[in-house]
Formats: C-alpha cells, sequence, structure tokens
C-alpha cells in the first residue's frame, strides 16, 4: 500500500505518524505563566537536537480549537521550563494532567503533584520524576500556523538532576530508570525487554 499524503486528510496523516513514530519518549513539561501559576503537559513529540551546545526539541502541536497551548504561551512569556521524563511509576497522574485544564488553573494543583524547587530556573520540577532537564527557551520555529501544524521548540539545557536511584556512578542507568514510550492512541511501551548489541567496524577492504 502507498498513500500520497496530498489525498490524505489531517486525521489520516496524524493517525500513520503516531502509529508510525514510536515509541516516542515523553517530555512532562512544567512552566509558570507570567501571573505564576504553575502548567504541566506531557509531550511525546520530543527529542535531542544537539548535544553541545546541549538542546532539547519539543513539539508542540495545536488542536482545532486551540491554536496554542499554555506551554508554549508560558515559555515565551518566560523562558523557562523543566523537562520531567516520564517513567513507569508516574504513568497514571501523568495521564490525568492531560485532561482539559482551563487556562488560569494549574494541573499541579489541581492534582496535588509535589513538585521540587529548580536549581537554575522558576518552574519547579516534579518530584516524582527521576530525571529532570532545567531548560531555557532558545528559539521556536512555526511549522504551520493552523490546526495541527507543529510549533518546534527548542530548549537550551541548564542543568540535570539525576535521582540517585537511577543512577550508575554520575551517569543514568537506563534499564533502572523504566522510561515509557508513546505508542499511538491511547498506548504505551516499557523498556522491560532491551537488546544489547555492540556497533561494529567496518569491514577491511582488500588493496
Amino acid at each position: 500500500m502507498f498513500q500520497k499524503i496530498s489525498e490524505l486528510e489531517t486525521p489520516q496523516i496524524y493517525h500513520h505518524l503516531v502509529h508510525g513514530v514510536v515509541p516516542r519518549p515523553i517530555a512532562w513539561v512544567s512552566t509558570l505563566s507570567k501571573e505564576g501559576i504553575s502548567n504541566l503537559a506531557p509531550y511525546s513529540f520530543f527529542s535531542v537536537a544537539s548535544v553541545n551546545p546541549p538542546v532539547l526539541t519539543v513539539t508542540a502541536v495545536p488542536s482545532r480549537d486551540k491554536l496554542e497551548k499554555d506551554t508554549l504561551a508560558n515559555l515565551l512569556e518566560t523562558k523557562e521550563c523543566v523537562v520531567n521524563v516520564v517513567t513507569e511509576d508516574v504513568l497514571e497522574i501523568m495521564n490525568e494532567s492531560c485532561a482539559d485544564f482551563a487556562h488560569n488553573q494549574s494541573e499541579i494543583d489541581a492534582l496535588n503533584i509535589e513538585t521540587l524547587a529548580s536549581e537554575m530556573i522558576q518552574p519547579a520540577g516534579i518530584k516524582a520524576a527521576k530525571v529532570r532537564f532545567e531548560c531555557t527557551l532558545r528559539d521556536t520555529i512555526d511549522i504551520a500556523k493552523q490546526p495541527a501544524g507543529g510549533v518546534l521548540i527548542l530548549l537550551d539545557v541548564v542543568g540535570i538532576h539525576i535521582d540517585d536511584s537511577v543512577a550508575d556512578g554520575t551517569q543514568i542507568d537506563g534499564k533502572t530508570l523504566k522510561a515509557l514510550g508513546k505508542l499511538g492512541g491511547n498506548d504505551y511501551s516499557t523498556v522491560n525487554d532491551q537488546i544489547t548489541l555492540a556497533r561494529p567496524s567496518a569491514p577491511k577492504t582488500s588493496a
């Protein structure tokens, strides 16, 4: 089966993307509005853009009736956030934070989620998150200003919190972290089954 994008409706394209690009790590992003109201929202369009300097990417994809999410609005105003990595033990409460809260309502307060003060920025991190990246806004790139048109958010990492329970010396132990992956629809994946495979050397060529 081959499908031309020009012949597909937006919901069909979305379905193919979120079911085909899997699993995706989940950034649980905490921000503050200029009025000091905390916001917390998960994003699975999340990755690393650069290591030196360290830059994370989060893509905000607006819905039909809300062209700008609170996370993006807060970042544009205050330039700071914490990217909390979602793991198995916070799945339920993370999912609850997906509900459509009012603009002036804090998900953190409404759900009684415990937080920890950040070291270098104003927004607090989520206490239950085993890995937290303190970030400042580097840039935003508007892919398309329309429903389902993404805004690519580039975040400079200024500090990293690693819980001792998932640390192997000074490094993160991925097996202990048990990060979740987002699949299509309402589905998630775990990393309980892992395959370790060393990268091979290039084959030698004869002279």
